[in-house]
Order: structure tokens, then sequence, then C-alpha cells
């Protein structure tokens, strides 16, 4: 048996749901026992997000490999339990990128360089190839942006070409639209998705499976009309109606046999799903028992996509201790001495994530002093354990002017600085030190106690690191640099061991988190801010 192929594609409006929808077959297809990984193909002409705002993009997501990729790649892992790799994420500047390397070198031989074919060869070239393994894979293919975007027509170009290159039966076109319910005339409408499909066939695809987005149930006659306007059985025609989490479409996708559905276009066996696991983790999130709220300190807390893996592994820390999360999103601008208390007055923990640049900051280490000296639970990602550190060493060791080169290049008291072969590198996509790293963490510190072993692997989003000048004063001053590059020259976790949870990381945690399987940095957090709410 050969790869099998699914393409996502999405019409009427964008931010429907088509990656929680690839992500959702994913997880139902593994659990049939079926081996399964995923894309994102982006029409964007940026190489990767790593240059773009997080208001614009949100979140930057990293894997193992040092990718930096759309945050859909996150759900991705998150519901299919896999590490993915550069090949799941694609952008439309990376492909053009490619074939104009290849003009230069003259690879195309003096002949004229046209979208077709040789942009839809190079981004049909990215399609997912089998890498060797005995059992072939379902590749799941998402498509970003709505089709009739202009951008995004190779991509729909190159998907009719592969059709034809490996065989109709190896390929499922799950098409997701909007249903709107008009309130006036109290009508659910069909025409968007009419149109919608209309224009995918007029691109050359005419989708298998019909996944509709509604606020509500879907009568039968609407399901007789959509099947019959847009060419498809009337059983492939899906209701995705609005679930209470993320976690809970898979289930929901289950009762309208999506994964049968596809299946069947894909000319494989239906197998009894293996859901037991997923039932009981989506129980007790929906089931908490007890609650807790956790303050989150940022930049962007007006758009929650910019911390989206963060608040997720938040949540999924509480699942152990059925215990619901409640953010609260606190702008560090908005953050002063004067305010502080009254702002954290009904926290049970404090979490600082990663950034860039100097706004906020002074907010952060305001919140931060306040977490150290009124024993509240903190956790520090990346710009949050390095501003630990600025703050330890202004109110602890009397460096007032303390501070990161980033945000005061003249600084007297550089805690941190950049990192030597980032010194003097002026571009800023991909430059940064990026993907897995290994961390040998120091016997006896609370960083061992949580992660049950001496030396782990995270990921990393950095150009900036601890100033190894001042490790030892800091250690003698009562912090423990208890996690360390094995070559012992990078600070990778910091704690401070009178406290009752106070650490830090420089890598991004996050990014490995589970709903079935916790980090173990957030499920220990968690339990700590439990443990805070009950003594209060």
């Amino acid at each position: 048996m050969q790869d099998k192929y699914v393409f996502v594609t999405g019409g009427v409006v964008s931010g429907l749901g088509k990656g929680i929808t690839a992500a959702s077959l994913g997880r139902l297809l593994k659990a049939r026992g079926y081996s399964v990984t995923m894309q994102k193909f982006d029409p964007y002409i940026n190489i990767d997000p790593g240059t773009m705002n997080p208001i614009q993009h949100g979140e930057v997501f990293v894997t193992d490999d040092g990718t930096e990729t759309d945050l859909d790649l996150g759900h991705y892992e998150r519901f299919i339990d896999e590490s993915l790799d550069r090949r799941a994420n694609v952008t439309t500047g990376k492909v053009y990128w490619s074939v104009l390397q290849r003009e230069r070198r003259g690879d195309y031989g003096g002949g004229t360089v046209q979208v077709i074919p040789h942009i839809t060869n190079e981004i049909k070239s990215r399609f997912y190839r089998g890498d060797g393994c005995e059992q072939p894979k379902v590749a799941i293919i998402e498509v970003g942006g709505t089709v009739g975007d202009i951008e995004s027509q190779p991509f729909i170009e190159s998907i009719r070409q592969f059709q034809v290159d490996v065989g109709f039966e190896n390929v499922a076109l799950i098409h997701v639209t909007l249903i709107p319910y008009l309130h006036a005339s109290e009508e659910l409408k069909t025409k968007p998705t009419q149109a919608s499909v209309r224009e995918l066939m007029s691109l050359g695809l005419r989708p298998n499976i019909i996944v509709c987005r509604s606020e509500m149930e879907l009568p039968e006659d609407v399901k007789d009309k959509i099947a019959l306007f847009c060419n498809v059985p009337k059983k492939n025609v899906i209701q995705n109606l609005n679930v209470p989490t993320v976690y809970a479409a898979p289930l929901a996708m289950e009762e309208e046999q999506l994964a049968q559905r596809v299946l069947e276009v894909l000319h494989l066996e239906d197998r009894e799903p293996d859901l037991g696991e997923w039932q009981n983790m989506v129980d007790r999130f929906l089931h908490p028992k007890k609650s807790v709220t956790i303050t989150l300190v940022g930049k962007y807390v007006s758009l929650h996509d910019a911390y989206i893996s963060v608040v997720e592994a938040l949540k999924h820390g509480g699942i152990p201790y059925d215990t619901s999360v409640n953010i609260h999103w606190l702008s560090s601008e908005d953050i002063t001495e004067e305010n502080v208390a009254q702002l954290l007055a009904g926290s049970d923990g404090l979490i600082v994530p990663g950034g860039f640049g100097h706004r906020g900051i002074e907010g952060m280490l305001t919140a931060i002093k306040y977490a150290r000296e009124h024993a509240l639970p903190f956790l520090g990602i990346c710009l949050g354990m390095q501003l630990a550190i600025v703050e330890y060493a202004r109110d602890i060791l009397g460096y007032t002017d303390a501070n990161s080169t980033e945000q005061d290049p003249e600084t007297s008291h550089p805690l941190i600085h950049i990192m030597p072969d980032k010194d003097g590198v002026t571009d800023i996509g991909g430059t940064l030190r990026l993907g897995a790293y290994p961390c040998v963490l120091e016997e006896g510190s609370l960083a061992r106690e949580i992660y049950g072993c001496d030396r782990i692997s995270e990921r990393h989003r950095h150009r900036y690191e601890v100033n190894n000048y001042y490790r030892e004063e800091l250690q003698n001053a009562g912090m423990r640099l208890s996690g360390l590059s094995p070559d012992g020259r990078i600070v990778e976790m910091a704690e401070l061991p009178e406290h009752p949870f106070f650490i830090g990381t420089q890598a991004h945690p996050e990014f490995k988190s589970r709903p079935n399987a916790p980090h173990p940095l957030f499920r220990s957090f968690i339990g700590a801010a439990v443990k805070y709410s009950e003594q209060k």
C-alpha cells in the first residue's frame, strides 16, 4: 500500500477551524492504528512566520529541528502526539525562494521559469513523501486561506495535478465551509457553501467531503441541498458544531463519522478506534473539581493566539489535578509598583512567557518581584527567566541598573547579553538559537525533581543568554542555576530554593506539552498553584 493524502481546504471565510478539523482527523486515524503525518501550506510570501508580528500572525511554533512554523502545527502535534519537522510547514516564500535559487544556478537550462510547471512542481515535491518506514502514512495537508484567494491558486492547481500523479484513489479532498444562520429570517443559508464549492470546482477540484461549520444542527433538508448542489453524497456532508473545548472536536467528528468517510474515499479499512484515553482526558477537562487563576503577564494580551501554546500547556497542567485553569490576562504596560498587589491579588500563580523588545519590561519585572517576595508560584519562560535574573540582580545584588542588553545596550550590569555567535548578525529571520537542545539538571534541584531525570531536551527560540560573568554572584546570593548546557556554557534553568515554586527556563517547554501528557514543568506549576490556592 502506498501513502495516502487528505487535503483540507477552506471556503467562505478564514478562521473556520480547518486546522482543528485536520488535527481531529489525525487523532481519529491514529486511534484506528494508522500512521499519520501532517503539513500546513501557507500562501503568504514570508519565508516563515519568524519575522511576523504576533499581533498579526499569532504565535510562532518551533519544531525540534529548529523550524519556525505556523501555530496550527502546535495543534497538529498536540492532537496526533507526534513531533513534526521542517517538511510540515511550507510557505509561498519558501517555494519561490527555492525555484529562484535553481534559476540562478541555471538548473532550468535557460528556459522561461513559470508558475506552471515550475512553481507547481516545487509545491508538489513538498507534499509528503514516504520516509522509508515500512508502514505507509496518511498525510493530512491543510491549505491556508480560502479558495478563491489569488495567492492560494498555485496550491490548488498543484493538488489538481497531484491527484493525477498519485491516483485519485489515493487522495481525499475535504472542504470546510461556513453555514451562516440569519436571525432575521431564521434560516441556515447554504448559498455561501455552494458558491465556495463552485469556485473550487472551477479550479479543477471536486471535494469528496464537505465539513460544515455551523452554530446549530443542520436539518436533513439542508444536507440534501448541499449534497445536491455540491455534487457529494449526503453522508459526506458533515456538520461541525461548536464544542466546549477544542479537544472535544475529535469526539464530535467521530460521532459525525468523519474518519469513516475519509477511509472510504481512500479505499482503506475502517477499524474500531481506541479513544478511551482521549475521552477520559476530555471528561476530566470538562468536569473539574476545583479551579485556579494564573496571571499571564505579557505584551500581546489583546491577541491570545500570541501565547496559544502557553495557554494550552497551562490547561494541560490542570487535568491531572481535576482543576480548571482560568487565565487572567494582564498587560505588562499596566503594571506599576503602586498597583501590582491589587492586580495580582486574586492570582494563584504568575507566568511570564517569551517575547522580544523593550516595551512593557518594567511591568514584568515588577510582577516578578511581587511573586518572589510573596511566595506566589512563578514560572518564567525564555524572556521570563531572563527577567527573573535581572530582577534578582537589581533587588538582591543591588545592581539597580541591571538589565538585558536587548532592553538597555548601555547598562553597566548586563546580566543578560547576546550570545557570542549571534553578535553582529543583522538578518532577523531564522538566526535565533532554534530547535531542541540538551540540558543537564543539577542533582537535588527542583528542576531535577520535576523532570525525574538528569538530562532533558527542550525547544528554544532566543538570541540572548545569561551573562556567565555574573553566575557566581547569583549563586552566592541564593539563586540556583539548576540547568546548564552539557558544556556548562549556557544557563538553561534557574530557581530559588527557598521559594515554594519559583523557576525559569530558557527553553519553550510549552511546545512539547500534550493534553494527554502534560509537560512536567506546567503540571508541577499548576500543582503549586493548587496548593497555594488551598492555603489561601
